[in-house]
């Protein structure tokens, strides 16, 4: 279809939409290819194009295709353009190994297969299915409490049981308590890149993102204390261990002192765990060193498998009550027979196992990666999941992720993390290294990635929207 008319015939639906204008902006794409306003393998205007016709910045148009891109509604074609995504048969590149994804790899020298079969059988062997297959109140019995407070041990030295809230993931979980502290229109600080679930989560709740400047340790102290003055944000969000996507980790002193701000303005802490017990020798947690206040939750999801989701979350003394109460509200309950499994395998040792499996592998594929990559683009843990790759000053963000799917590889760029409009946003991406199904593959993958490093993006490579 003609470029003009992609634009005149669906931007009026952005004016209707409510929350950040990119999201809008994606909401109405997707609403006109519901209503056949957009078709398959229909162009949709340059960023500059759109922005002019919207009266919004360069950014937020990128940031809407990238979120559309995300929802699986757009592709990008190098040197033609971004198109509405076509069905299924058509000639989109096929992605071969998708970098990203950030899950964790299966596990070395541990079949999860074999213990799934052996797990499970205990579980049925041992507790009524009926009971199993139930609704249940509360936030898990004070056995399976007490086993959530065993694997956050490591992080945050012992716990009571009746400080850990079970949830169904960790989603469900910031959910629940983003819900118990805040509300609509409320500003939450967090790193200047973030989480992309938790900018999801803040959209649909309808709070501000405030992005703090950060370094190699993250939140940056007298940063976070300036926002916390200026702003007064209502809680503070972060990761401390491999950030999610700077890779950033916290020390003992940048987490004192980030505590130390918290107190000072008297505000709580939602403290992000996915990645900490990949740290073999971790430093204690924000919620050890500051209980009354930091809400720690600790995804299973990234620690053990995706396929058993849970969180468990150590919640300050007497708020309990009111996670589990919201926790009940919007997702019920996290299923009981995942955790009757869960909570077996954290007192048998097999979690320990596993996790100690996911460490090995996750450090083997660090090394590959350190091997193959030039080592001054990159930024990473080297017992993390996903690697930080700035990129030469020739490679646009987006143009470069735009040309390593035609390579058959998936990236996501910088701009799917910025925290707030407006901010300098890096010209890097986040490279995920465990969704590959084994070493080859992912070697494959990053001999192609170092390749398309090397690239000159001039000719046809030259200019994508």
């Amino acid at each position: 279809m003609p470029l003009s008319n992609a634009i005149g015939d669906w931007v009026a639906d952005v004016s209707t939409g409510s929350g950040p204008r990119y999201l809008a902006i994606a909401n109405a794409i997707g609403a006109a290819m519901d209503r056949g306003a957009l078709a398959p393998g229909d162009r949709l205007p340059p960023h500059r194009a759109l922005a002019a016709a919207l009266g919004v910045d360069l950014t937020t148009v990128t940031r809407a295709y990238t979120e559309a891109r995300r929802r699986g509604l757009l592709d990008s074609a190098v040197g033609r353009g971004t198109f509405v995504r076509r069905a299924p048969g058509d000639e989109a590149p096929q992605i071969s190994v998708d970098m990203s994804m950030n899950i964790p790899p299966a596990p070395a020298d541990v079949s999860l297969r074999d213990l799934l079969r052996e797990g499970l059988s205990r579980v049925l062997r041992g507790a009524d299915v009926a009971t199993l297959m139930a609704y249940r109140a509360g936030a898990g019995s004070r056995e399976e409490r007490a086993a959530g407070a065993a694997w956050l041990a490591p992080t945050n030295g012992p716990l009571p049981a009746s400080r850990v809230v079970i949830a169904s993931g960790a989603q469900p979980a910031m959910a629940a308590v983003f819900a118990t502290l805040l509300r609509r229109g409320d500003t939450v600080a967090t790193e200047a890149m973030t989480y992309p679930g938790f900018r999801a989560l803040a959209a649909h709740l309808g709070l501000v993102m405030e992005g703090v400047a950060c370094d190699h340790e993250g939140l940056l102290p007298d940063a976070l204390d300036t926002v916390c003055r200026d702003k007064a944000p209502a809680a503070i969000y972060c990761t401390p261990s491999i950030q999610n996507p700077t890779t950033a980790t916290m020390g003992r002193v940048r987490r004192a002192e980030i505590v130390a701000v918290a107190r000072r303005h008297d505000v709580p802490i939602i403290e992000d765990a996915a990645y900490e017990l990949y740290l073999r020798d971790p430093p204690p947690s924000l919620a050890a060193l500051a209980p009354e206040r930091v809400y720690h939750v600790a995804t299973t999801a990234k620690s053990l498998t995706p396929g058993l989701r849970l969180a468990y979350v150590a919640v300050p003394e007497g708020r309990q009550a009111a996670v589990t109460a919201a926790i009940r509200a919007t997702t019920m309950m996290a299923s009981p027979l995942l955790v009757s499994l869960v909570t077996g395998w954290i007192r048998d040792g097999t979690a320990g196992a596993i996790l100690a499996g996911i460490r090995a592998e996750a450090a083997a594929r660090q090394a590959m990666a350190a091997a193959l990559l030039p080592r001054e683009l990159v930024t990473a843990n080297p017992e993390g999941l996903h690697i930080w790759l700035s990129l030469p000053a020739a490679w646009p963000r987006q143009d470069f992720v735009d040309y390593v799917r035609t390579q058959g590889l998936a990236l996501v760029p910088a701009d799917a993390f910025l925290a707030s409009a407006g901010q300098p946003v890096p010209n890097a991406v986040r490279v995920a290294l465990g969704v590959a199904a084994d070493h080859g593959r992912l070697d494959a993958a990053l001999r192609a990635l170092a390749a398309a490093l090397k690239t000159q993006p001039g000719g046809k490579f030259g200019h994508v929207v």
